[in-house]
């Protein structure tokens, strides 16, 4: 399966009756290993794409992000887990789509874009890979960017626990009790001439990198 077709079977409706079983028992599993407590649900839009940005300490936590919302959410993932065609069928269902690491990120963040314009959700986490202890780490500007060049909000997620529940270095999850804060969102606009200035994306990376040390830290106590 090329990218581009894997791409794009996770909008055929098949594809999207299969999100709705996968994510019915991922989230299912994740409930019973996390007892998340999501507080704040009622700022994830209800229609129309935003990206959701959580806070990244653990793998269990793309599982925690859909569990906020029954909306479809669509997530980046390696390339090479499409090798496989019937996996990468099922990964695209599941609302992933590949990106190769070690090229230009510039092709990444046409793909994020084209999810937006598609009308999806996008969970990107902006510390990148996973990171330890309570400080959120330097954010990258591309949920910045991607945001404001598809013209819709930043949700922030505070995810606590998480990092109890798959800790670094362990291969199998615990059980452990997690708190899910979702923040109000962050509106998002390109200047008048349509370009999107880089004073712009420092901003709004700012404030998002404020808004998820806060959520974090209340979602950790």
């Amino acid at each position: 399966m090329s990218q581009v077709d894997s791409f794009m079977v996770g909008s055929s409706l098949p594809a999207r009756g299969f999100y709705i079983f996968g994510r019915t028992v991922v989230v299912g599993i994740t409930r019973l290993l996390c007892r998340p407590t999501v507080i704040g649900r009622e700022n994830i839009p209800t229609e129309g794409a935003f990206v959701l940005a959580p806070v990244h300490r653990s793998y269990i936590d793309t599982p925690l992000a859909a569990a906020v919302t029954r909306r479809r959410l669509r997530f980046m993932g390696k390339d090479s887990m499409w090798k496989w065609r019937p996996f990468g069928w099922v990964l695209s269902a599941l609302g992933a789509f590949p990106v190769t690491r070690g090229t230009a990120d510039r092709e990444a963040l046409k793909r994020c874009v084209a999810v937006l314009d598609g009308g999806d959700p996008l969970v990107l986490f902006p510390e990148g890979e996973r990171k330890d202890g309570p400080v959120v780490q330097q954010l990258f500007d591309g949920a910045a960017f991607v945001a404001i060049k598809a013209g819709v909000p930043i949700v922030p997620l505070g995810i606590g626990g998480s990092d109890q529940a798959w800790s670094r270095g362990k291969k199998l999850p615990r059980f452990a009790k997690c708190v899910l804060i979702v923040g109000e969102p962050i509106q998002t606009s390109v200047s008048d001439n349509g370009k999107i200035a880089r004073s712009n994306v420092r901003e709004v990376t700012a404030t998002l990198h404020a808004e998820l040390q806060r959520l974090y830290d209340e979602a950790r106590k």
